[in-house]
């Protein structure tokens, strides 16, 4: 398992040296977050390396998760996803007026109509979980089909989209994803879109148990992420962007 690992010297009240260090798995799915300071000195420099290894064997150990095939098996099966920069968009007189949306094309190359059930999710750096919207209003998706109708000329809504994506390139989906406006203090999101596969896996949970004691059973979806940094100053909403970082395939 890949961490990083920020150290940062700085003074405390006391007017003497201490680190900080911070083991990070950067992934939203199942973060990872040490916090230990270290008094400077020859004894805790010792302790320190011993700190740092200890912590990376034992993350290793403990918080391996479940990865997604990259190719799928017999049965399985994954939308080809394409989607645009995410953006704004302001509704003048709506209780949450700012609005964010990204723009997904989903065709289905697996051969037969497969089931859609999808669930979108943003998440800031700041530990805000923003659902995306339901009950969107007539007024804001005409906005959105206006702005889009030369690219996207049949857009529909996530919650209008169906339960089913039927097989072939002329039967592929374009669908908006709405969130409202998140935490201006963010300094980047990840966009977790599950439903566009029915890769599943089983793993116990790390506290629950059923009567018998036993661990229950958490399934996990294969799940889009989408990282984005944030760009600009809050104090400027409407000039913030969305800057493309990474794109992965987790079990969440």
């Amino acid at each position: 398992m890949m961490l990083t690992i920020n150290i940062a010297l700085y003074q405390d009240f006391s007017g003497q040296s201490s680190f900080f260090l911070a083991f990070l798995r950067p992934s939203a799915r199942k973060s990872l977050v040490f916090s230990v300071f270290l008094r400077y000195n020859d004894f805790m420099k010792k302790m320190l390396i011993f700190c740092l290894s200890s912590i990376i064997i034992f993350s290793g150990l403990a918080f391996a998760a479940p990865e997604p095939s990259i190719i799928d098996k017999p049965g399985d099966w994954t939308l080809d996803a394409r989607y645009d920069q995410p953006q704004q968009i302001v509704l003048d007189g709506a209780p949450n007026k700012r609005f964010w949306y990204i723009i997904l094309t989903l065709t289905n190359k697996s051969g037969k109509d497969v089931d859609f059930y999808p669930e979108c999710t943003l998440v800031t750096d700041t530990l805000a979980t923003v659902p995306a919207e339901k009950g969107v209003s007539e007024a804001l998706f005409d906005r959105l089909k206006t702005r889009h109708k030369s690219k996207y000329p049949f857009l529909e809504l996530l919650e209008n989209a169906g339960n089913k994506i039927l097989q072939g390139a002329d039967n592929a989906k374009d669908i908006v994803i709405i969130w409202p406006d998140f935490d201006p203090n963010a300094k980047s999101v990840d966009i977790f879109i599950a439903g566009l596969s029915n890769q599943t896996v089983a793993v116990e949970h790390p506290s629950q148990k059923d009567t018998d004691g036993k661990p229950i059973k958490v399934y996990l979806r294969k799940t889009l992420q989408l990282t984005y940094s944030i760009s600009g100053d809050p104090a400027f909403r409407s000039d913030q962007k969305l800057k493309f970082v990474d794109k992965h395939w987790v079990m969440r």
